[in-house]
């Protein structure tokens, strides 16, 4: 298994319900298939750049262990879950 860090930005017109309820999903999800090490929730933050119309976002940091074929099937769920306005996943070189 390999480590990776994945990044989620969350839209920030969604509750603190409907957050506890994605990284719920998510880190289900990752338990799945691998082993969530932590998820790191760094809050509210201003983005770089407009994202579909946002200026802000709340990011979430997922830290796991897990087959390369997780990460296909994890970012295809990013990808149809509105709240979430942008990601990335990356392998962790020890």
């Amino acid at each position: 298994m390999n480590k990776y860090e994945s990044v989620i930005i969350i839209n920030p017109s969604v509750d603190e319900e409907g957050i506890k309820a994605l990284i719920a999903k998510f880190t289900d999800l990752i338990n799945k298939q691998g082993k969530l090490e932590k998820a790191d929730e760094l809050g509210k933050r201003k983005l770089a750049y407009e994202v579909k119309k946002n200026t802000e976002g709340y990011y979430v940091v997922f830290y796991f262990e897990a087959e390369p074929s997780l990460i296909a099937e994890l970012e295809r769920i990013y990808r149809i879950t509105d709240e979430v306005i942008k990601f990335m996943t990356v392998k962790v070189d020890e």
